[in-house]
Formats: structure tokens, sequence, C-alpha cells
């Protein structure tokens, strides 16, 4: 008899317990946490101040909550949550631009004057592995932009990653583009190495790339950016372990470019042989509307670089190397502070 109620006690023990788990809250909560999706805005809490464009020409200006795998979502790197920004180099480009894009576009406007800043941590994971080694945008991807939103709608800064095919450790650095006097055929960017080389180093020929940079940044290496818009003067820091962190000051409201005897060499090197090079407005970017922008615009192109699209077909492009990934941990965005 008491063997037999033993068994019986038991049998309702292991019952119970069974179904205490399958109907234990505090285990049914857990496993959904375990399988909640995580989106850009859960890692990077700022999107609410911007509006995206992606590769494929999908248009996004309220990014809480939202993520489009493939161009816009978040991956670990087993230590860190990150948000990925990915774009082919063939895809569907804004009105003004021959380069697709899944990046980020400033909501708020500003002046020189007035100012703004944007910061971001990041890591490029992947740039075009074709392309032609002579054409300075080969192999190199934007990753924050001061945009201008009236006159010729140029750029008075873009923060590049490069690095050629055959190289281990690529080059960041970053270009102005002039605010041209008249009309906009003479315009040009003056490039300026933070580590590595600057825009105008590109190979011999279209095969053969230059020497490899032996201060530059590898694909999946960490650096981070400041760009600090105060009372019209532009302040840049680069920071990353084990580089050396740089800093550079620029006017944004006061032209080095307004006459012919202050174009630069690298200038009349690049550009004075393709087209007419011009002068800036004296007062550069002064009273002009600007933006900042953020994320990946892919330089590489089937038209001027002579990188493999795949006739625009994306999934192609990703699978054999045509394009452009890059990875935030943090940003911020916000009114200028003054410089240390």
């Amino acid at each position: 008899m008491k063997k037999s109620l033993f068994t019986i006690f038991t049998l309702l023990l292991i019952v119970g317990c069974k179904n205490n788990t399958e109907t234990n809250p505090e285990v049914t909560v857990e496993n959904e946490t375990e399988q909640e999706e995580k989106y850009p805005s859960d890692v990077i809490p700022f999107m609410d101040k911007w509006k995206i464009l992606l590769g494929d020409g999908t248009y996004v200006d309220d990014l809480v909550d939202y993520q489009k795998d493939d161009f816009f979502y978040v991956e670990n790197d087993g230590k860190t949550d990150w948000v990925v920004y990915k774009t082919p180099n063939s895809g569907i480009t804004s009105r003004t631009s021959s380069n697709t894009r899944t990046e980020l576009g400033e909501k708020a406007h500003w002046i020189p004057e007035t100012g703004g800043k944007l910061t971001g941590t990041l890591k490029v994971q992947h740039v075009s592995t074709t392309g032609n080694a002579d054409v300075s945008s080969s192999y190199s991807v934007v990753v924050g932009q001061i945009h201008s939103d009236e006159g010729h709608e140029n750029e008075p800064l873009k923060i590049y990653y490069k690095k050629f095919p055959d190289h281990t450790k690529g080059s960041v650095f970053w270009n102005y583009e002039i605010n041209t006097e008249g009309d906009n055929s003479g315009r040009f960017d003056f490039s300026t190495a933070v580590w590595g080389y600057d825009f105008s180093v590109v190979g011999d020929n279209a095969t053969t790339s230059p020497a490899e940079p032996e201060d530059g940044i590898a694909l999946g290496e960490e650096f981070s950016y400041e760009v600090n818009v105060y009372k019209g003067i532009m302040y840049l820091t680069f920071a990353s372990e084990g580089h050396e962190t740089i800093t550079f000051t620029k006017s944004l409201i006061e032209s080095e470019f307004a006459t012919k005897s202050e174009i630069p060499k690298q200038i009349i090197d690049r550009y004075a042989s393709r087209r007419t090079v011009g002068v800036e407005r004296e007062i550069a970017y002064a009273g002009e509307i600007n933006y900042f922008k953020q994320g990946a615009y892919n330089q590489a192109n089937g038209k001027s670089t002579k990188s493999e699209t795949y006739d625009g077909d994306i999934e192609k492009q990703y699978a054999n190397g045509s394009y452009a990934e890059v990875w935030f941990k943090s940003a911020t965005v916000g009114s200028a502070t003054p410089p240390n």
C-alpha cells in the first residue's frame, strides 16, 4: 500500500512540474524577450531626427522601430549591437547623384553661423572589390557628410573610407567641395588625409594599385569622428585606438579658394586636364542652409569607376562583393558646442 501511494505521489509531482513549466509566465516572457526584434532606433536612439534613403530607392521619414533586411538593420558582433548600413554598387539613386546610398538625412537644417554637431563611432566592413584603380572614387564609401540644400547643393564635407582590393589597410580622408562662384561647371573637391592617403592618390593605371598606406585603417577596425560647426568654423576630430588622434579646422564662411592663385596643386593636377577649374565665392557657404548625413554612401558605380554592377541585380551584387557596408555602434546629432 505504501508503495502504491508513493507511486501515485511521484506521478502527480511530475505532472505538476510539467504543467508549471508550460504555464510559468516568467519562462514565457523570457522566451518572448529572446525572440524580440531589435531595431536601429533601439541601438542609436537619435533616429527620430532623421529620414533615410535606401539602396533600393526606399524612402522613409519615420525611423523609430523601422528596419529593412539587407539595407538597414541591427547586427551583434558578439560584444556589441551595431546599426548596419548596406548598399549595392547599382540601385536607385537620389536625383543629384549617380551613386547608391543607405544613408540618413538630417531633418533639421542650419546655416554655418548657427552650426551643428555630428558624431559617429563605426567600422567599415566592406567596400566594392571591383573598379578602376586609377579613378579616385573606386573602392570607397562616404560615412558622414554636410550637404547644402541651396544654391549648387554642393557638399562642404564628405568623410571617406577607401581600400584597394589588394591592400589590407585602407584610408580615411575628408573632402571639401567648393561653393562655386557662378555656374557649377568648375567645382572641385579638395581632399585631406586623416590616416593613409587622400582622394587624389590612385593607381598608375586601371589595374595597378599604389603602395599600401603604412598608417591606414583595416576593414573592421573601429574609428570615430566628430564634426562640430561652431560660428561658421568647422572643427573635425578623428580618433582610433592605435592611431594618432587628428584634428582639423576649416572655415565655412570665408573661402581659401576665391582666386586662381589660391587653387592648390592637388586640384590642378587632378582636374585641369579634364575640365575647367573654377573658384569659390568669397563667403563660401555663409548664410546657406545645410544639414548632416550619415551612413553608407557608396562611391562605386558602373559609370565613373567601372565597378561591377551585374545589371543592377542587388542579390548578385551582394554575393559578389559589389557593395558597401558600414556599421555604427554609436552616434549623436545636435547643437554646436564651443571648441576645446
